[in-house]
């Protein structure tokens, strides 16, 4: 095994001679085990920090979950923290910009910091607790002068700013622990070595998770189904003209300060509400014979069918009083790629249930128009011209949406088939260098938990259909990186919060983005394709944490009017694990449509498999 690095231990906010410390090693699979006791010689306020020094002349930085490489590009439309080495004064902190970054644990999807120290050469990994002796903690990292520092404080503190979801540096929050003289408290720490591979976050994650069991749902497949489908209909859906709205407010009750309900009268074509979430009524309704659901999806289908853009492709936003228009881009007229192609994939599995002409019709426009753009390299591009169908960026890998769809319909036209192909080529360097992102239309082109879901329904379907053994490899990656946004221990939640009132466990909930820190439910879109990766791989590791996921999301289900402060079949987008947005423990009182249609979705793959 590679030598240890030397642990520095510091006080901080006290003179170093207050606190006594010593350390024991011992060796654990993997790495090693350091406890660090801490003794107070008087009464003193201070904290403790845990530091290992690396040579790094050119580091990478992962905090699953919340903090990769440089974690925003620098020219990127939303401001959330940026790694930079050399960045350090006061003006770079004020852009969120700096070269040492101390994160509160529960930010991380698991809590631990890896650092690389530059291409084809290993690092080392810091994995800690999210609370300790001394109360919450936190994890670190710097790189200056060719040198890298992981580390944890204790009690936390984030420095140099303080990030609240809003784009603005807040204060450094600084925490310390009043020591009552002769107090003993113990620390503790892993140290784990990284080879050169990036990817071996996949082996250590696999490592820090034996063991660990999943949620317990409050309800099975059956019963969450009829819940999200209830939720759709009854809040979701209005039937003139055919739309599920996006937002709905938990209190009827409120209304805004036009006087209007606060429900988002907005309709995606894809991705947060439309086609996709239809086809889960139309799937549900299939199996249990709901006839309000099947007329509900088959009337938001047709809405989305029933006016393309002048370009051939779906519109990207309906809006009541405008009617459709653009995606959510300051790119003019723009479309973007994932939300259409995720809508021309849903779209061509409901046609596998009901053969609509129109239905048909939008498809082929879809994907002839897609297929037109393509570039020679494979591209598929990210936003494009709703008017003249020109591509206005090439970035990012959220296109690899439309290759579930192409794939679909490759029966239809030899060219789908091809243009798949050939997109999963062109995307297959962003899987390989760690590097997917681009996929939600409102966090510009940072890396998101939704860039691996895109990503895996693709290459799952690539070797599905090809059956060769690179999509499979490329799918198998991409699932890897997904599983770093998922949540692999349960975050402590205040007593009186509802999260803790209720004992809502965080496994198996993803991180939406590093600039967007709330558990999400959106990976549940992808079950069905992490099951056939462990089927076609014998390797459980995809099944497990598709059902942690499943298992998650079935709980704080309102299972009758006035449960969790809503209305049977609410759910919600965001649950808060962290300091961001909302106060950790809360849950955002408002419905989407998407977190009740992609826990729909994934309820009736799961029954169609025999999973409960």
């Amino acid at each position: 095994m590679t030598d240890r690095p030397a642990l520095l231990v510091e006080v901080l906010d006290a003179d170093p001679g207050a606190l006594a410390t010593s350390q024991h090693w011992r060796e654990v699979a993997g790495g090693w085990a350091v406890e660090i006791e801490v003794t107070a010689r008087r009464a003193v306020s201070a904290a403790v920090r845990l530091a290992v020094e690396m040579p790094a002349p050119e580091p990478y930085v992962l905090v699953p979950g919340a903090f990769y490489g440089e974690n925003r590009p620098a020219g990127n439309d939303r401001v959330f923290p940026r790694f930079e080495p050399g960045a350090s004064t006061p003006a770079h902190h004020a852009a969120l910009v700096s070269d040492e970054w101390h994160l509160r644990a529960d930010r991380a999807a698991t809590p631990a910091v890896m650092v690389w120290a530059g291409p084809g050469r290993g690092g080392w990994a810091l994995v800690v607790d999210e609370v300790g002796a001394l109360g919450e903690q936190a994890i670190g990292f710097a790189a200056r002068d060719g040198v890298a520092r992981l580390s944890l404080t204790a009690p936390m503190r984030e420095h140099p700013v303080r990030y609240l979801g809003d784009g603005v540096p807040h204060e450094p929050e600084v925490r310390r622990h009043a020591f009552t003289a002769d107090e003993r408290a113990v620390l503790h720490a892993r140290l784990y070595p990284l080879a050169a591979d990036r990817h071996d976050y996949d082996r250590l994650l696999r490592l820090l998770h034996d063991g660990v069991e999943p949620p317990e749902p409050w309800a099975d497949a059956a019963e969450a189904a009829a819940v999200a489908a209830e939720g759709l209909v009854r809040w979701h859906f209005d039937p003139d003209p055919g739309v599920l709205l996006e937002t709905v407010a938990f209190d009827r009750g409120i209304a805004g300060p036009d006087g209007h309900a606060v429900d988002r009268q907005a309709m995606h074509v894809g991705w947060v509400s439309g086609i996709p979430w239809a086809y889960a009524l139309l799937a549900h309704a299939a199996r249990t014979g709901d006839a309000a659901a099947e007329r509900a999806g088959r009337a938001v289908i047709d809405h989305c069918c029933a006016e393309l853009s002048p370009s051939g492709t779906f519109w990207g936003v309906w809006y009541r009083g405008r009617g459709w228009t653009q995606s959510w881009t300051r790119l003019r007229h723009g479309l973007h790629a994932r939300t259409l192609g995720e809508a021309t994939d849903f779209l061509l599995r409901a046609l596998a249930l009901h053969d609509v002409p129109a239905w048909r019709a939008a498809a082929r426009s879809n994907l002839d128009a897609v297929v037109a753009r393509q570039r020679a390299d494979g591209n598929l591009g990210l936003v494009h011209h709703a008017e003249t169908g020109e591509v206005l960026s090439w970035a990012g890998s959220a296109a690899l949406a439309w290759v579930p769809a192409l794939l679909a319909a490759r029966g239809w036209d030899d060219r789908y088939l091809d243009a798949a192909v050939r997109a999963g080529e062109h995307y297959a360097s962003f899987v390989e260098q760690e590097a997917l992102h681009g996929a939600p239309e409102d966090v510009d082109l940072a890396p998101t938990s939704e860039d691996g879901y895109v990503a895996v329904m693709a290459y799952t379907a690539l070797h599905r259909v090809t059956g060769e053994r690179r999509w499979l490899d490329l799918a198998r990656r991409a699932a890897e990186w997904t599983f770093t946004f998922r949540y692999s221990y349960d975050v402590a939640f205040g007593a009186r919060t509802t999260l803790g009132v209720h004992g809502f466990r965080s496994t198996g909930a993803d991180q939406a983005s590093s600039s967007n820190q709330h558990l999400h439910a959106y990976g549940l879109i992808c079950t069905e394709e992490l099951l056939e990766l462990s089927e076609v791989t014998g390797d459980d590791w995809y099944r497990r944490r598709a059902l942690e996921s499943f298992a998650c999301f079935r709980q704080l289900l309102p299972l009758a009017d006035g449960d969790l402060n809503a209305y049977r079949g609410m759910i919600p987008e965001r649950y808060y694990q962290t300091d961001c947005f909302q106060p950790k423990g809360m849950v955002l009182g408002l419905s989407h449509a998407w977190s009740a249609g992609v826990l729909l979705l994934a309820c009736e793959q799961a029954i169609a498999r025999g999973l409960n």
